[in-house]
């Protein structure tokens, strides 16, 4: 299995974060991105974000699904 990159692991641990400053459970995450048209399941969320591999606009679907409008880096 191939380590995380520099920038895989802070955008992982940068939504991990934001997930978490909004008490969001993956579960509910889940259900937040159904309602903007995403269809997504729990452990593929969780997948996603224990190896840090997903496309920027999973990225700002999910912050824009939790209420996030900018974000610090």
């Amino acid at each position: 299995m191939t380590e995380k990159t520099d920038y895989e692991a802070l955008a992982a641990n940068l939504l991990k974060a934001e997930l978490k400053r909004k008490g969001v459970t993956y579960a509910q995450l889940v259900e937040k991105l159904a309602t903007i048209g995403v269809e997504e399941k729990e452990v593929n969320i969780r997948n996603k974000l224990s190896r840090g591999k997903f496309t920027a606009a999973f990225l700002l679907q999910c912050l824009t699904a939790i209420g996030i409008s900018t974000i610090s880096i």
